[in-house]
Parts: structure tokens; C-alpha cells; sequence
């Protein structure tokens, strides 16, 4: 493994960043900056608003730059894993990518959405998901780290609702072999919901400056129903306030956000990430 001494002797200030569409919300650069200076790291990490269609030149970029490692985030996941030279194994089966790592030109893609919000969903909420009846909305490139990473947990079911069936569909059957996973359409999704253990929110619905939308009905929820956002920002969604309020337990996508992050800081440093450092400066930003 890398070592800190190694770390800043290749490399200097370590250049880390972000890219997106939007980024402009992002409270990536706020947590790992907070996450360098508790580490003693110099270094800067940035957000960077790369459109579709842009993203073979920022892959360059990143080469060209030095910079040491970067987040993927809506909407890149998948687009970026032709320009990266290796996926790991994760990564590979997810076929999805948030986090890659450049050694001396070379590129790997990594996975940590998944791990971070599985962790994060049994810490928070569920502190165990075998036999549970899980759906989850969208089928981007979050849904499918966190589809693979439940699946794994020994689930009654996985139900993944989608604006297409047929994407909802082709996701399901990759993994069919791990668990009980059909896909749906969101037309279908009233019929399923009454009876669901854990609704999961993928999609970008309700982030801010959206917030006042919500990706479902929430009287179609039943209150024993445990409702999961993978937005951070807002705190709460309008998802998640309205389904409290009805009486279901509600789960942010803060420490999915954390957690994650705290996976991708490792990879490319090699230290344990400072987890409390890095929750305490998103919540900080969050209430400035």
C-alpha cells in the first residue's frame, strides 16, 4: 500500500476534483478538504463542470494535469469507463465507476457507491436487510453500485422502477443469479408499493435547487415502509420529510455521501479517512 511518504514525494500538493453536470451543488470539495487538512495532506481538490459529450477530453485532462484521483458523479458513471485503462472488480461488475485513481498515467475505476451506502443504510436504518422486500427507483449508474451491492445482503427481493421497463429490465437480469431482481416501470410502481420493506431513491429527484419535487406519490407509502434518499443535498428531501411525517422511517443520503467519499479518500491516499472530519464539514457547510 501507499504511504504518506510516497504519496507527496511522486506527487507534491496532491490534485484531486470532481466532475458532474450539475456540480455546482457539490459538497465533495467542502468534505475533502476538511479531509486533507485533518490527514495533513497539502492539497486542493476541485469540482469541474464536464457536459456529456465532454468527457473524453476531461479524462485527458485529469492524465494531463497530474491530478492524482477524481469523482464521478450524475450523469458520467458509465461514459467515463472507455477512457480509464483498468476497472476493478467492483467497478467491472457493476459496470459503473465514481471514483478513479491515476498512477503515473494510468487510470482505475472503483466503485464505492455501493459499499458506502450499504454501510451507511445498515448503520442508519436497517441493521439488517436479509429477507427484506427492497425497491429502488432509477436505473442510472448510483442505482446500479447500490442494486449490486444489495444484492449481495441476501435480500427477499429487489424491485428496480424505472422510466423505461426495459432498462429497468436489463439491469435486473445482469445480477439474477445474486437475488430475486425484476425490473418495473414507474407506471407499474403503485401495485408494488403498499407492500415494499425499503423504497430506495436513485434519482436526481429533489435535489437541490429542485426541492420541491418527489420521485413518488408519498400516499401511496405505507408507514411501515423504510424510505431512503440517496440526496444529500437537501439534508431532508421532500421525499423524506413527507414520508416521516406519515410515520416511516426515513434515511439520508448523507452518510452514503460520506462514506463513499471516505472509500475513494483511501484509494488514493492509502489512510484510514477521517470519517468524523469529513461528515462534520458537510453538515457545517450545509447549516452555512
Amino acid at each position: 500500500m501507499i504511504t504518506k511518504t510516497d504519496l507527496l514525494t511522486s506527487t507534491g500538493a496532491l490534485l484531486l476534483g470532481v466532475i458532474g453536470d450539475p456540480i455546482a451543488h457539490s459538497k465533495s470539495p467542502v468534505m475533502h478538504q476538511a479531509a486533507l487538512s485533518a490527514l495533513g495532506l497539502p492539497g486542493s481538490y476541485v469540482s469541474m463542470h464536464v457536459k456529456p459529450g465532454q468527457v473524453r477530453e476531461a479524462i485527458a485532462g485529469i492524465k494531463a494535469l497530474g491530478f492524482r484521483g477524481i469523482n464521478v458523479t450524475i450523469p458520467h458513471k458509465l461514459e467515463v469507463i472507455p477512457y480509464l485503462d483498468h476497472l476493478d472488480e467492483t467497478a467491472l461488475r457493476i459496470g459503473a465507476v465514481n471514483t478513479i485513481v491515476n498512477d503515473n498515467g494510468i487510470l482505475t475505476g472503483y466503485n464505492t457507491d455501493g459499499i458506502g451506502y450499504v454501510r451507511s443504510l445498515k448503520e442508519e436504518a436497517v441493521s439488517d436487510l436479509r429477507g427484506k422486500k427492497i425497491m429502488v427507483l432509477g436505473a442510472g449508474g448510483a442505482a446500479r453500485g447500490i442494486v449490486y451491492a444489495l444484492s449481495l445482503e441476501s435480500p427477499g427481493s429487489i424491485l428496480i422502477a424505472n422510466r423505461t421497463a426495459d432498462k429497468a429490465e436489463a439491469m435486473a437480469g445482469e445480477w439474477k443469479e445474486l437475488a430475486d431482481i425484476r425490473g418495473i416501470s414507474m407506471q407499474q410502481l403503485p401495485s408494488y408499493l403498499n407492500d415494499i420493506d425499503i423504497l430506495i431513491n436513485t434519482t436526481s429527484v429533489g435535489m437541490h435547487p429542485n426541492m420541491s419535487e418527489a420521485p413518488v406519490d408519498v400516499n401511496l407509502i405505507s408507514e411501515k415502509t423504510v424510505v431512503s434518499d440517496l440526496i444529500y443535498n437537501p439534508l431532508q428531501t421532500r421525499l423524506l420529510a413527507e414520508s416521516e411525517k406519515k410515520g416511516c422511517t426515513v434515511h439520508g443520503g448523507l452518510g452514503m455521501f460520506v462514506n463513499q467519499g471516505a472509500y475513494a479518500l483511501e484509494y488514493w491516499t492509502g489512510m484510514p479517512a477521517p470519517v468524523a472530519a469529513m461528515r462534520n464539514a458537510v453538515l457545517k457547510s450545509m447549516a452555512g
